[in-house]
């Protein structure tokens, strides 16, 4: 726990579930402990690492105020995972399991900026534009297309089995670019509204929106949006894997199904008190609530029961987090520690990277290997009084964005 002086010289705790902050993590939560609408403590889950304005891994309160930033550019980015009856010698019996995602990338388009070809429908989109008409481009062609997609990055969809021998499907997906250009228009509004309001902030990234302003209510309205859109968007996908598995195995049943968020803002009572609590790369974790908490590819996932903190404001780690960055891991990671790391697991080979910069040119990426990320066992026994863990799951099978 570290404790900093606000401008009221009240003292406002960080408290943290990971046992060793980068220094850029905690210069962000810091910050945050000095933010004028930020109330309580900052609580920092084990998977914690650096994002924008906010640490990926953070959670804080306030009252009557939004901090676009604190919900992130992927708003509803989350987990789905389905239980089936199937048993896992079925499937490791199979002679080559990369069929299985080559049958699921014809159902599910993959990758950054792929979509279907067509629009796709959903009453979600009218009953936004029915209620609040055309609010800045939200919904556009592209959600349309989108809706059903994995995307890129860390996105993923994985077979895994239980270790009482049975197969679960996962899939982890957000809004895609509906939510990244939700957090770009608030956030140049908040910007410019602190400016007039000539608030003085720890850092201009974390700007916020007072609730009692339209510009506040805007947003929630549309991060809500954002939110069912991406609930949607798992749904499918997840339709799809089930109809790719139902044609392996006609009399597969398809048992429990949790979809859950880990990038958004949400109206709760914690202490006695009615707050908007920011979740940035955390999941809730209330008592008796099913959550997910994916590994990095290639090693576990769990399944998990919320133990109802309140210090963490009924919440716990979304994933493994990032110990390396993309470009990091891309310069240090060699392709055969990497192999070594997925060997016995199907995936599509590493690639080549793409993205921009003479120094990168021809570099493969390995910027979603084991490796770049902290062991999932450690950050689940950092968190043993958030969640207890029900099912572990560890992965025959993954698709990446």
């Amino acid at each position: 726990m570290k404790w900093v002086v606000k401008n009221d010289n009240q003292r406002v705790p960080i408290k943290s579930w990971c046992e060793h902050v980068e220094e850029g993590a905690m210069q962000q939560a810091i910050n945050l402990a000095c933010h004028p609408a930020v109330e309580r403590h900052v609580a920092l889950m084990p998977d914690c690492h650096v994002g924008y304005g906010m640490p990926i891994g953070g959670v804080i309160a306030t009252r009557h105020a939004v901090l676009p930033s604190a919900v992130g550019v992927d708003i509803g980015c989350g987990m789905i995972a389905v239980q089936t009856d199937i048993p896992a010698k079925k499937m490791e019996a199979m002679p080559d399991r990369r069929n299985l995602l080559g049958a699921l990338k014809e159902r599910i388009p993959v990758g950054e900026g792929v979509s279907h070809k067509f629009a796709q429908e959903w009453e979600g989109f009218e009953e936004y534009l029915d209620r609040n008409g055309k609010v800045c481009d939200f919904p556009n062609q592209l959600d349309r297309k989108n809706l059903g997609t994995l995307g890129g990055g860390n996105h993923f969809i994985e077979l895994q089995t239980s270790e009482d021998g049975f197969i679960w499907l996962m899939v982890h997906s957000g809004s895609r670019n509906l939510g990244q250009r939700v957090e770009k228009h608030y956030q140049a509004i908040a910007k410019k509204l602190n400016a007039s309001f000539k608030v003085a902030l720890p850092d201009p990234d974390l700007a916020f929106l007072p609730m009692d302003t339209q510009e506040g209510r805007d947003y929630f309205r549309d991060m809500m949006f954002a939110l069912d859109y991406a609930l949607e968007n798992r749904r499918r996908m997840m339709a799809a894997f089930k109809q790719t598995i139902s044609d392996i195995f006609p009399k597969a049943s398809f048992l429990q199904e949790i979809n859950i968020h880990h990038n958004y803002a949400a109206q709760e009572k914690h202490h006695g008190e009615d707050f908007i609590i920011h979740r940035k790369g955390a999941t809730s974790a209330k008592k008796g609530e099913l959550g997910i908490i994916p590994g990095s590819m290639g090693t576990a996932s769990y399944i998990v029961r919320g133990l109802g903190n309140p210090e963490s404001f009924n919440s716990c780690s979304h994933g493994a987090g990032r110990r390396m960055g993309r470009m990091e891991a891309n310069r240090t990671l060699t392709m055969e520690e990497c192999d070594a790391a997925m060997e016995g697991i199907a995936f599509e080979r590493w690639s080549k990277y793409k993205g921009f910069g003479k120094r990168q040119k021809g570099q493969m990426d390995f910027s979603e290997a084991p490796q770049a990320y902290k062991p999932i066992d450690e950050v689940m026994a950092a968190q043993d009084d958030l969640v207890g863990p029900i099912v572990r799951l560890t992965p025959l099978a993954v698709l990446k964005g």
